[in-house]
């Protein structure tokens, strides 16, 4: 019988996800089916005790899936690193986000915000409590649906400034990305996999996140506008 692995993971994963399981198919004929939803959504399913084999999140919520025990410990391993850009609806001002007070002051004049509601959008709210300004503009926050793109809300013109992973942004239609957050204050988020509790393929799985680490995956990852988590 064809082994099949079944997975989840969170949206920022997506695409790169898909690029990587194909090349892992031909290689391997190993099947892999992997849902992506939003990541605190796949984190609860597991949680629930729904059957996976694999499953890709920020590096702390696989870190806290496995102090729950629903991740085999020692299974973890960190495929992406990938880092928050800005983008607005195509044809708009583009604001300058070249500095940190530059990108103040393009949040404070924009109409309303959206990011997400992942580790990047919580390090997004921290760091306008920081500036000062998280009162100013809590009015003007557009919270995404679960699953729903930032770009997306962007491209609609239904939010001004979007912030979210530069890998959810770059293959929109409908918005123009303004490039990333300036070193001073980017968020970087690993994202990493971990083998099921009660997965009964662990080898595949193992075998499948090591071909995703592999050198000719990080052209793939580059590609998708993240970077390799490991050197």
């Amino acid at each position: 019988m064809t082994t099949e692995i079944k997975g989840i993971s969170s949206m920022a994963t997506r695409l790169v996800l898909a690029e990587l399981v194909d090349a892992f198919q031909r290689r391997s004929g190993t099947r892999v089916a992997i849902e992506s939803v939003g990541g605190v959504d796949a984190a609860k399913r597991v949680q629930a005790g729904e059957a996976f084999d694999v499953v890709i999140l920020a590096s702390d919520a696989i870190d806290k899936l496995i102090a729950s025990g629903h991740v085999q410990v020692g299974s973890k391993v960190d495929l992406v690193r990938s880092g928050v850009a800005v983008a607005v609806r195509a044809g708009a001002p583009k604001p300058d986000i070249s500095s940190e007070d530059a990108v103040r002051a393009a949040v404070l004049a924009a109409r309303n915000i959206s990011y997400s509601t992942g580790p990047s959008g919580v390090a997004l709210g921290k760091l306008f409590e920081r500036w000062g300004i998280a009162e100013q503009i809590k009015d003007r926050i557009v919270t995404p649906p679960p699953g729903i793109p930032v770009g997306s809300l962007v491209a609609k013109g239904e939010v001004e400034l979007g912030f979210q992973q530069l890998s959810e942004l770059i293959n929109l239609d409908g918005i123009t990305v303004l490039g990333p957050l300036p070193p001073a204050i980017q968020i970087i988020t690993t994202f990493s996999a971990g083998v099921c509790a009660g997965s009964q393929q662990a080898a595949a799985v193992r075998a499948m996140l090591a071909d995703m680490n592999t050198p000719e995956a990080a052209a793939a990852k580059l590609r998708q506008g993240m970077e390799p988590a490991t050197a």
